[in-house]
């Protein structure tokens, strides 16, 4: 069974999403959650909690961010409230947060983001509880092939959306622009990007929020032409990510891969339904965006 998860903007995109043909929302809180398009109230994450449950679907909350020691005093406080309101996990990457963990009860999906590269280290926090594991982008299929052989939980793998390059807790932006004396906005949805010296076509995104600065690869990853094989090799979890893809657009694309899904699982994702998914993907996806299938197709050896 292929389970395909996504981000939410709003309630009321998570409704549509739910209706759409995802499995899963992934959603959470700015204070405790990374890159997510929305930071939903205590209330709004209950009510979608009870939402999904009532349609027989789920709801991850991201708890994913590098809690530092200010952050790690709240972590009890929202914990006990996620007891209450039961997701079907928590999405995490800090050891302090899982080692909180224990007094709790509240299965969490490991993320470490780049980290997560082999079978020993997913294996390994598989032994101290986690139920699943998010993959880092940046693995090319060959090594997920053997990775997966090797795994007793289930993986999750990006198949749409933004990839973040690199993340840094300093406020880079702000202090660029403090330096040079300007007052600029450096949110997210100022649409920032920087390019690397003597390549001016690269488009990084860049941008700050309180977990600091954020930096994502110059494509988007779109894998709708390699789902037949990842489901083959056993990766059955996918994720979308609507970071910068917004609104009706992203519930558009989201039902493109549940329809996917839905042909994959009986036998008819053929040639001619690649083609029209990927038209469809590309109507949907923004036009300022590029898009590619990042370190999918890379030699591994060639990797450095």
């Amino acid at each position: 069974m292929i389970e395909l998860i996504a981000t939410a903007e709003s309630v009321a995109q998570a409704e549509e999403l739910l209706a759409a043909g995802v499995d899963t929302l992934y959603i959470g809180e700015e204070e405790f959650g990374l890159r997510l398009p929305h930071s939903f109230s205590r209330a709004e994450q209950k009510a979608l909690i009870d939402l999904a449950h009532a349609q027989g679907k789920k709801v991850n909350i991201a708890v994913n961010g590098i809690m530092h020691p200010e952050k790690m005093k709240k972590i009890p406080e929202y914990l006990a409230f996620l007891m209450d309101a039961k997701p079907d996990h928590l999405v995490v990457g800090d050891t302090g947060v899982i080692y909180l963990l224990k007094d709790y009860d509240l299965p969490y999906i490991y993320d470490a983001e780049t980290l997560v590269t082999n079978a020993r280290q997913i294996n390994f926090w598989q032994k101290k509880g986690a139920v699943g594991a998010v993959l880092a982008r940046e693995v090319p299929f060959e090594e997920m092939r053997h990775l997966q052989e090797q795994v007793t939980v289930p993986v999750e793998v990006l198949v749409y959306g933004a990839t973040c390059i690199h993340q840094s807790k300093r406020p880079l932006l702000d202090n660029y622009f403090n330096y040079t004396k300007q007052s600029e906005d450096s949110s997210k949805e100022r649409g920032l990007f920087i390019s690397e010296p003597k390549k001016p076509e690269t488009h990084y995104s860049i941008y700050e929020d309180p977990h600091g600065t954020h930096i994502f690869a110059d494509n988007d990853l779109n894998l709708i032409e390699e789902l037949a094989e990842l489901t083959q090799t056993g990766y059955h979890t996918w994720k979308l990510d609507g970071l910068f893809t917004p609104g009706a657009d992203f519930v558009a694309i989201a039902q493109t891969f549940a329809a996917a899904k839905a042909a994959i699982e009986a036998g008819s994702w053929d040639q001619a339904a690649i083609a029209r998914a990927g038209e469809a993907i590309r109507l949907h996806h923004p036009a300022s965006r590029g898009m590619d299938t990042g370190f999918y197709h890379l030699d591994p050896t060639t990797i450095k």
